[in-house]
């Protein structure tokens, strides 16, 4: 399996090298923000605050963007989330992506709450991406077992305190693509799975692995990280591409209660419509999640709305679809609604899929759609503040994020 996994990454490498140019510094473009206007210029037209001309020579000045209520990662009902994100330059904006932190701590006022924290820092000339992701988490949350076909109300409540801890760092390899190594830490503490129904996770999933009550599971292992990126900005993509493959290899040596590995590939494609500043424009993302081997727990399974950036599955309920294997596509359509790009609005659909137990077979697919509205927060970092509504058969939501789901 390993010699066959390192086999497709080696046979991929190629297609991300194509028609790549020198690997001296390369300039990325800029956003043109001339006659561009956010809720910063409203603001300080309201209290009569002249605005600045940013140039060039202010590449380590921080764009700041805060929303004072959000639903991104949290869950259903009254919540209490600020999302603050930061966006910065290391180095000049014409060779080096813009950098970004974002800190959303919630608290939903029925036991869940957290304090997470994702990195994603380009140094000069994007010599290097250092990606991290921290989280500090009590999480009851629902699960509907392994694959599809289950009913809604099939569902049972686990609840557990959660720590991660994900660094990678990676070296640009050529002006586009990158490659390196980081750590990847799981730490589930305290899992009550006991509904008081007499019946426990482990009978519920028929999943030996991370399901026994009161028991704490713990994952710890390297990870190989694989990047192309041409977008010079994550919080709000131009056109351009995005792929990223992570082998996860966790071990007993350092740690984990099992040996177990992971592969995630993620493709994105941002598709421009027109040549016109006015947005306009089509993306895709395709991501495929797999457990290569026995031994994952059951929480690090493959599951909708649980990916690295907890970001996909619009219209469905977090944790519904779960399995050895998940595969997942989204499309979504952008249009800037004002020419200044202050107000836009979203159109999108989703598809998932996650294996059967036993088969890794993709057998049900789970549809969802839904529409946004964005509304420009910061033109120098591009953030918009994204309100979304999705549906699915036997669920709807509504989301507030600061920059898009992808």
């Amino acid at each position: 399996m390993i010699k066959g996994l390192f086999t497709g990454i080696f046979c991929f490498i190629p297609y991300l090298l194509w028609a790549q140019i020198d690997s001296g510094a390369v300039s990325y473009g800029q956003v043109d923000t001339v006659n561009k206007l956010d809720l910063i210029d409203i603001g300080r037209s309201i209290i009569d605050i002249p605005s600045r001309k940013i140039t060039d020579d202010d590449n380590k000045k921080i764009f700041f963007s805060f929303l004072p209520i959000s639903s991104a990662g949290a869950t259903d009902g009254r919540m209490l989330v600020t999302s603050t994100t930061a966006g910065f330059y290391l180095g000049s904006k014409k060779t080096t992506y813009l950098s970004s932190l974002n800190f959303t701590p919630y608290l939903n006022f029925t036991g869940r709450y957290g304090l997470p924290i994702r990195s994603n820092i380009w140094l000069r000339d994007n010599s290097f991406n250092i990606v991290g992701d921290t989280r500090l988490l009590v999480y009851p949350q629902y699960t509907w077992g392994l694959g599809g076909g289950q009913s809604s109300n099939n569902k049972y409540l686990v609840d557990y305190k959660y720590v991660r801890f994900y660094q990678s760092a990676l070296k640009r390899i050529t002006p586009y693509f990158f490659a390196g190594i980081g750590y990847y830490l799981d730490y589930y503490i305290d899992m009550e799975s006991d509904n008081g129904s007499g019946s426990n996770l482990k009978a519920f999933t028929n999943y030996q692995f991370g399901t026994e009550a009161k028991k704490n599971s713990f994952s710890s292992g390297p990870v190989i990280n694989l990047m192309y990126d041409t977008r010079n900005n994550s919080i709000n993509p131009l056109p351009g591409w995005f792929a990223n493959i992570i082998y996860r290899y966790n071990m007993k040596a350092l740690g984990s209660n099992d040996n177990w590995q992971s592969l995630y590939v993620d493709v994105r494609k941002y598709q421009s419509l027109t040549n016109t500043p006015r947005k306009n424009m089509l993306a895709f993302w395709f991501y495929y999640w797999s457990s290569l081997s026995s031994g994952t727990p059951y929480l690090n399974l493959p599951a909708i709305g649980m990916d690295p950036y907890q970001r996909s599955g619009r219209g469905i309920e977090q944790n519904r679809y779960r399995g050895q294997n998940l595969l997942y596509f989204e499309t979504e359509y952008r249009y800037d609604l004002t020419n200044n790009g202050l107000l836009g609005f979203v159109a999108f659909a989703n598809i998932n899929s996650a294996s059967q137990p036993n088969s890794r077979q993709f057998r049900y697919f789970n549809p969802a759609a839904g529409a946004g509205l964005r509304i420009k927060f910061n033109k120098k970092s591009d953030t918009n503040i994204g309100i979304d509504y999705g549906f699915s058969r036997d669920y709807s939501s509504i989301r507030i994020n600061l920059g898009e789901t992808f």
